[in-house]
């Protein structure tokens, strides 16, 4: 079993962590995903060669896909054998859950943005956040409280 990780679950490795989706997005609902993927691609996962940065969900013929996320090539698979770093990989929800997706995206501002890839019980499984964007005076809202509780935090603690 690895380590257990923020969310308290000791059957899971966090590889992944978005943390632009948290700065551009105000999350509202997460949704586990789980990915289809090559040999070489879950051996750079497992690694941790990953970058979810610019990456997002889609809906596209009635099938859901992840766009952009860069998986390093595994260096030692063959020519023939390896994969393209940002091509577009399936992920596998249930059918009510793409219904229930489906109707939150017609929305005007909503968008599906990947959170964190983990390793869930030896599979691959990526959380989905179905997100708002967030205007600039948003960002700037969020920076400035942030800085609050730190200055707080650092005016309460012990000094040694």
């Amino acid at each position: 079993m690895s380590k257990g990780t923020a969310k308290g679950r000791a059957d899971e490795k966090v590889i992944a962590v978005n943390r632009k989706a948290y700065h551009d997005y105000f999350i509202e609902e997460e949704l586990e995903a789980g990915i289809q993927l090559t040999g070489s691609e879950i051996k750079s996962i497992r690694a941790g060669r990953v970058n979810l940065r610019d990456a997002y969900a889609r809906i596209e013929d009635g099938e859901l896909w992840l766009i952009g996320m860069h998986v390093s090539p595994w260096p030692g698979a063959s020519g023939k054998h390896q994969h393209d770093p940002t091509r577009p990989r399936k992920l596998l929800v249930h059918k009510h859950e793409l219904d229930y997706l489906r109707g939150k995206l017609e929305k005007r501002g909503y968008t599906l943005v990947p959170l964190r890839l983990v390793i869930r019980r030896g599979l691959a499984k990526v959380d989905l956040g179905l997100a708002r964007g967030k205007k600039q005076y948003d960002k700037r809202e969020a920076i400035a409280e942030r800085e609050a509780r730190r200055e707080i935090e650092r005016a309460l603690s012990p000094r040694w």
